[in-house]
């Protein structure tokens, strides 16, 4: 089975990032390919960076297609141009803000959201309700931190998401907390240790969601919202 992660912003260190998660998760003989929307932002904060980065991450899933991916994740929290991914792949196209809330909701009542910038919050809080899943969702807070940051060696951005964790489990009484941005996969294990609660990385079970839908014989439905589009 071939899963290709696709980061849709242009920074190669945390594509590298995302691949170590996704490989540290992958089941045997699970092949991962990471690819890097070169030409995108070097981040995705808001919703002008989504529409610069869909081109440049639409190009990155016909060629996984034509190189035969199985399945594919897109590695933003923002699950940006997620619907246009689906229309032109064939396999199961996962988008890890969706992964990862869902996973919430199958290990606790209630659950927060833990991202980047302010300027990010009521784009997940709409994410969240169109998946259906506002009420179990406490909060989406903000560390106030650039996505970039989390590339700086040196910085204080584990300790402010930390915080900002420990702060979800005080004051919104969550039982879990999803992070909201690809770039912090690398805290999970250490995050869940220190504030002793669950903490969800969307990469990582994207990845071993998308293995048990392609292990299931199921793709994308090409009938109606999904069907390939028209040629014009």
């Amino acid at each position: 089975m071939k899963l290709v992660v696709i980061n849709p912003n242009s920074t190669q260190s945390m594509t590298d990032k995302i691949i170590a998660s996704a490989r540290a998760v992958a089941g045997h003989g699970i092949e991962i390919e990471g690819r890097t929307a070169h030409g995108a932002p070097a981040s995705i904060e808001g919703h002008f960076d989504e529409v610069m980065c869909a081109a440049h991450l639409l190009r990155e899933v016909r060629e996984a297609e034509t190189a035969g991916a199985d399945a594919i994740v897109v590695a933003c929290f923002d699950d940006p141009a997620i619907g246009a991914c689906r229309e032109i792949a064939t396999g199961p196209v996962l988008g890890i803000c969706e992964a990862g809330i869902k996973a919430a909701s199958m290990i606790a009542t209630s659950f927060s959201i833990v991202t980047t910038l302010p300027r990010s919050v009521p784009i997940i809080e709409a994410l969240v309700r169109e998946y259906g899943l506002a009420h179990l969702c406490r909060r989406v807070r903000s560390a106030e931190i650039p996505v970039l940051a989390l590339e700086e060696h040196g910085s204080n951005t584990r300790r402010l998401v930390r915080d900002e964790i420990r702060r979800a489990v005080e004051e919104d009484g969550c039982e879990a907390v999803v992070l909201g941005c690809a770039g912090m996969s690398d805290l999970t294990e250490w995050l869940s240790r220190e504030t002793g609660v669950p903490v969800i990385d969307g990469v990582t079970v994207a990845t071993k969601f998308a293995e048990a839908l392609v292990g299931s014989g199921l793709g994308t439905s090409k009938f109606g919202a999904y069907a390939t589009p028209n040629r014009k």
